[in-house]
């Protein structure tokens, strides 16, 4: 493994983040240097601008997906290091650049040791930080002909000693949805409050009542969390008596089911409240992700690599609480997703001083090669 080669390779990615959807150039540098490695076909233009490389054996045996992702996050980097962002409110701060590279060393390697039966599909996704790319990614007949026998993804996690795999059975990460409540009243002089509908009583019980659906413990099955993310009521117009609100929430649970759940819960209130008041409303969902949920085989299959190269090994006993679009694989292939370490010392992830730990990627390639030699043992 090439590390010091892989280390610039990352830090150029890091360099020139895009965001979801938008990943054009960050593509062309993926294609260019997968053609290094002579894979067996290299597909591009994926759900936009994903990339996939197939290493083909052309012998009968299974068929291997290992994902990395391509976007960034709209968040300005503090970092003043060499390899900053140089694009300004543009920067990798959930480490999607460290992943893709981990892709790379696992290129060098099935170069260095071809397959010796069946074929390994290493998939460059767009767009995960807004949940879209795994949905648009599987509506492509180009990559569901491939008929995937098992999935596998990682991730960084800060807070964790570096190299450590982490992992668990059935729920990795939750299922999370965030939405917007449009409120809609009618202004009226703020000396004449009467003659107009204003949603401020209406956009507090909302808020009081919504967060009471929450249930807090983790291990329970009806776990959730509901955050406020985002309140406004009217403008700074003193003579007004506001007649619109608008609200934001962003829920997370352990399974699907208690996700539609709470919809329902928070579709019935608002009809209720707003009924009450008087107010129209309008509902928006957005952001959505589906709950990881790891495969028992994928599972042990990880745990079995994990060991065998003597990296510490966690069973979580409760999921992370981030979302990953990664889930949407998990539910309709058998899969799974694990942690790797990325130092108790390095700043969470979607912080602006955060930057993917290096001495980490070599972790990612063995694990992933380790996972493929017990596959095809």
């Amino acid at each position: 493994m090439e590390t010091e080669y892989l280390k610039s390779f990352r830090q150029n990615l890091h360099k020139q983040p895009e965001l979801s959807g938008s990943e054009k150039n960050t593509a062309k540098t993926i294609v260019s240097e997968l053609k290094k490695y002579n894979p067996s076909k290299i597909i591009t233009n994926l759900a936009g601008f994903g990339v996939i490389a197939i290493f083909d054996s052309n012998k009968k045996g299974k068929t291997i997906v290992f994902r990395a992702e391509l976007d960034a996050l709209p968040i300005q980097e503090t970092n003043t290091f060499p390899h900053a962002s140089k694009t300004s409110h543009v920067s990798h701060k959930c480490g999607h650049d460290g992943h893709s590279t981990i892709l790379i060393g696992l290129a060098q390697a099935l170069q260095k040791s071809p397959l010796k039966k069946g074929s390994v599909v290493l998939l460059f996704q767009p767009a995960e930080e807004t949940g879209q790319g795994a949905k648009a990614i599987l509506q492509e007949t180009k990559f569901t002909n491939l008929k995937p026998d098992f999935v596998f993804a990682l991730h960084n996690v800060p807070g964790y000693k570096k190299g450590t795999i982490i992992c668990k059975p059935d729920t990795f990460t939750p299922s999370v949805v965030s939405l917007a409540i449009i409120l809609k009243g009618k202004t009226s002089h703020a000396a004449e409050p009467e003659h107009g509908i204003n949603p401020d009583l209406a956009l507090h019980e909302l808020i009081y009542k919504i967060k009471m659906l929450a249930n807090p413990n983790q291990s329970k099955e009806d776990f959730s969390t509901i955050a406020t993310v985002y309140a406004c009521l009217g403008s700074k117009d003193y003579g007004i008596s506001a007649g619109e609100g608008e609200l934001h929430f962003t829920i997370r649970t352990w399974t699907p089911k208690q996700l539609e759940i709470l919809k329902q819960a928070i579709k019935n209130l608002t009809q209720e409240i707003c009924s009450i008041h008087n107010l129209n409303f309008e509902i928006d969902w957005f952001q959505e992700f589906s709950a990881n949920r790891n495969n028992q085989d994928a599972f042990d299959i990880i745990e079995s690599a994990a060991k065998s190269n003597h990296f510490e090994f966690i069973n979580k006993e409760h999921p992370f609480k981030w979302g990953e679009d990664f889930g949407l694989f998990t539910q309709h292939y058998k899969g799974a997703m694990f942690g790797l370490g990325a130092g108790t010392e390095t700043p969470a992830l979607h912080n602006p001083d955060y930057d993917f730990p290096d001495d980490i990627t070599s972790y990612g390639v063995t694990m992933f090669h380790t996972i493929l030699k017990l596959i095809y043992a």
